[in-house]
């Protein structure tokens, strides 16, 4: 039986502006790797500082309740009539000086709240700004690798602008 070769002709080994795409397209994927994990650590961390901002607030209307509730019962203290009026005033004073704590521990929490808050919005501005790198390398990826369908120079040309634009994006970001 006679011996059949067949000589497979590797037209890509010689286009050299498909290995450049190439390489753009894997620089480009690794770029989008890391952008997208800075994305995914920003949305969490808007999500875990937003939480704790709600647990201040819970924690604010707690003590504002707690002020309330003990002037409510050092006013009435000081206008029912009791058997030990020295007791009285002196739960009456106690619970003033409680009321007058829970104000301050108040104001205290609330700055905490605010200052949790703006955390989580620099957060989410930090994340919308990765999401728009994000897709801006995604389209830079999308686009260079139409070169392998159509062989035209456009569209890595196209890619690599959106993907440097993604990037910068992206790098600024890490950078504030």
């Amino acid at each position: 039986m006679a011996e059949i070769e067949i000589h497979a002709h590797h037209a890509h080994e010689a286009d050299q502006v498909g290995k450049t795409v190439s390489i753009m397209v894997a620089l480009t994927g690794i770029v989008l790797a890391i952008v997208t994990i800075g994305s995914h650590r920003a949305h969490t961390s808007a999500v875990i500082h937003r939480t704790e901002a709600n647990d201040q607030w819970a924690f604010y209307q707690a003590k504002k309740t707690r002020e309330h509730l003990v002037e409510g019962i050092a006013g009435l203290a000081g206008t029912v009539t009791v058997n030990d009026a020295q007791s009285a005033r002196a739960l009456a004073d106690k619970l003033s000086k409680d009321g007058q704590r829970y104000s301050q521990e108040a104001k205290d929490i609330q700055k905490e709240a605010q200052e949790r808050e703006a955390a989580s919005d620099r957060e989410e501005r930090r994340a919308l700004r990765l999401d728009i790198a994000e897709g801006f390398l995604d389209l830079g990826l999308v686009l260079s690798s139409l070169y392998f369908l159509s062989k035209r120079r456009f569209f890595p040309v196209l890619g690599g602008t959106a993907a440097v634009v993604g990037a910068v994006i992206g790098a600024t970001n890490f950078l504030l």
